[in-house]
């Protein structure tokens, strides 16, 4: 019953902690410089576009009533609080907003345009992050000091050491035949070939896996040493326990102890990041979509921060937020599943 109530309080807090992060966000980019009203107004003015006008030699002047009308078309005529209000009721939380940049399409819809890629990138990266460095991390446990921890931590440390947009660079000029004389095994950008509507499913499944291997790669690159030495420390700490001892002394295995009992305490600290499986779709990194030119959520928000299109910015942050305060309370969720002697009550 406690575990209950504190879920459910978990729950409601949701509610406040969105509108707080969301409000903040919101005020923040009413206030940046360089906002749709001001871009509207270079485009009238022809800067940076090349226009100018004819038979003055300069630009054109933007009258207040102009301005105003410019104003009124984003929105920005309004109050701070009917904004907001209007964006999180009546827009839905934006998503029914028509997008800065592409005014024919809403933010929902160019998501929804990039949802399956940073999906399969998402779930593919996450999933192959922690079947590495799980068993990883506990074979370095159970041979620590050995030759083979040392060897292995070397490798993981240089691959975390190494930037990831630094270890796509040099992946790309290496594997994909953008210097002369290198490998052309792998697609240099893209989430799949031109004509990939023609193939059969294998073909399709090929094509994908060939153009996601090397961003995927870069990815769990990423996450190497953090969840592999995690997971290694916290299963030392485990069979160092009096509990671990106590089991030996009355004639259990160290096999049965570390596996029976040592294995499944040792997940508590790794559970932690588990909830992040709610936002995988946004997990792509920003700088690994830009290198391998990945059409994802990541790449998708940083055009929407560079373009100032705050509908699909604002979108993006708040599906993000939701997700991971959801992710937060699987989390605990998984606590309680690996370890049910866990008690949420609050002193």
């Amino acid at each position: 019953m406690e575990r209950l109530d504190y879920f459910i309080k978990r729950l409601l807090l949701i509610i406040p902690t969105f509108i707080g992060i969301t409000v903040l966000c919101f005020l923040l980019i009413q206030f940046v410089p360089g906002g749709p009203v001001e871009q509207a107004i270079m485009r009238m003015k022809g800067i940076g576009s090349g226009e100018v006008s004819a038979g003055t030699g300069t630009t054109a002047s933007i009258s207040d009533t102009q301005r105003k009308e410019i104003e009124a078309y984003y929105g920005f005529d309004r109050p701070l609080y009917q904004r907001y209000w209007k964006w999180l009721v009546t827009d839905r939380i934006g998503m029914s907003m028509p997008s800065y940049r592409f005014p024919n399409k809403t933010a929902w819809q160019l998501i929804r345009e990039r949802f399956q890629v940073s999906l399969i990138f998402g779930i593919t990266g996450f999933l192959l992050s922690y079947l590495v460095c799980i068993p990883l991390g506990i074979v370095k446990a159970l041979r620590h000091n050995t030759l083979f921890d040392m060897v292995s931590s070397i490798v993981v440390f240089v691959g975390y050491a190494i930037p990831a947009f630094a270890m796509g660079m040099v992946l790309k000029m290496l594997l994909c035949g953008t210097v002369e004389g290198m490998w052309d095994i792998f697609p240099i950008s893209g989430f799949h070939s031109e004509g990939y509507g023609a193939l059969s499913v294998g073909g399709k499944v090929k094509d994908i896996f060939m153009h996601m291997f090397l961003p995927v790669l870069c990815y769990v690159i990423g996450n190497f040493a953090v969840l592999t030495l995690l997971m290694k420390n916290s299963l030392i700490e485990q069979i160092s326990r009096d509990y671990i001892r106590t089991v030996m002394a009355k004639g259990g295995s160290f096999r049965r102890a570390v596996w029976g009992h040592a294995f499944r305490n040792a997940l508590i600290p790794i559970a932690t990041g588990m909830g992040g499986i709610l936002t995988v779709m946004f997990a792509g990194s920003v700088i690994i979509e830009q290198v391998f030119e990945i059409p994802g959520m990541g790449r998708l928000s940083l055009e929407a921060i560079v373009g100032r299109d705050y509908p699909v910015f604002m979108g993006i942050l708040a599906l993000t937020s939701l997700l991971g305060l959801l992710g937060n309370i699987l989390s605990d969720f998984l606590y309680v599943i690996i370890d049910p002697r866990i008690n949420f009550q609050q002193s």
